[in-house]
């Protein structure tokens, strides 16, 4: 089975199986776990910040983030197609008691001037105090896109200027630096806060990891709980992290480049209206109008092909650890002689 519908769902290679069966392990509710303890400094190091924390999930983490950063009845800002918007559950208003403002930004990205405009007058309280700006990077529903990271720095200092907290939901953020060939430090410098997923292109079974300033992150212990994600021997999953960022970084330019042969095979196909620009690991296309989305992802399931539909016509690839030369080679044969 080639199975393209997401990044997650990779399975641990044997040398982070080992890691995760040898892990030294403790409770981590006490933070007497070691392996969890040393990822977390691992992390704040690498981006130059001075507290993580390990979280289940990264929309837990996120979660966190948007809590620390504001109180009920404020708002943040995002681009319409935001993760902590769309695929949260809900979760900023639920848990926070934050609005939302959506703008329509390019493939996921907003920009300086977008969100300058976007600010509420502070002292008109008819409308919610703005408190954060969250940005996502690379962009989930924008195709892998990466931000500029020259538009990032301009944001921080519209933020600056209007005492704004910057959120960044980094899940795919190591995509970004190898594409870019950008550093963890210069994202750090940046944001107040960052949430980067382990589970996703680095291939952990599960895990993000909150990483911030001390003041931003000085109730996470707390809000973490509040929110369930305490955990016990946790360092079993925090030894497949460490793993992960010292073995699955550098390969995922593999992926980024598979990705791009797909989408040049795609792209050449009369099936195939519309093939969105790739720049990491995910390859988003359109159909042509005669053709009947179900029938086409019933063909390749037929194949032991496994793509996902992103609503709105759009069908999603993302290559990733678990997607063999093989199969890419099997793969780019099939849609060639797709009907």
């Amino acid at each position: 089975m080639i199975d393209l519908k997401s990044d997650t769902i990779t399975r641990p290679t044997p040398g982070m199986m080992k890691a995760i069966v040898e892990a030294k392990v403790g409770d981590d509710v006490y933070k007497e776990d070691p392996t969890v303890n040393l990822l977390e400094e691992r992390l704040a190091k690498m981006f130059g910040k001075e507290k993580a924390l390990f979280f289940p999930t990264g929309s837990m983490a996120n979660q966190a983030a948007i809590k620390l950063h504001t109180q009920p009845s404020e708002q943040l800002i995002c681009d319409k197609w935001a993760h902590v918007y769309n695929y949260e559950g809900g979760g900023a208003s639920f848990n926070s008691g934050v609005s939302c403002k959506l703008l329509d930004g390019n493939r996921g990205m907003i920009t300086a001037a977008q969100v300058e405009e976007a600010i509420n007058p502070p002292d008109f309280y008819h409308s919610p105090l703005t408190s954060l700006v969250c940005l996502e990077n690379t962009t989930n529903k924008g195709g892998g896109a990466c931000y500029d990271f020259e538009e990032i720095k301009k944001i921080r200092k519209v933020c600056d200027e209007h005492q704004l907290g910057l959120h960044l939901d980094g899940a795919r953020l190591f995509n970004a630096l190898v594409a870019k060939g950008e550093t963890a430090q210069q994202y750090g410098e940046v944001f107040d806060s960052i949430s980067i997923c382990l589970s996703k292109g680095l291939g952990a079974p599960l895990g993000s990891v909150l990483i911030g300033s001390e003041k931003v992150m000085k109730n996470a212990m707390r809000v973490r709980k509040v929110l369930g994600g305490g955990m016990r021997q946790i360092g079993f999953m925090a030894a497949a992290g460490i793993y992960a960022l010292e073995y699955h970084i550098e390969r995922l330019a593999e992926d980024h480049l598979r990705a791009q042969e797909l989408g040049k095979v795609l792209a050449t196909q009369a099936y195939v209206n519309e093939v969105e620009p790739i720049e990491t690991n995910i390859i988003i296309f359109y159909l042509a109008e005669e053709i009947s989305e179900s029938d086409f992802l019933k063909k390749l399931k037929e194949k032991d092909v496994i793509i996902s539909s992103m609503g709105q016509g759009k069908l999603r690839m993302v290559t990733h650890l678990d997607y063999t030369q093989e199969m890419h080679e099997k793969l780019l044969e099939i849609l060639k002689k797709m009907a």
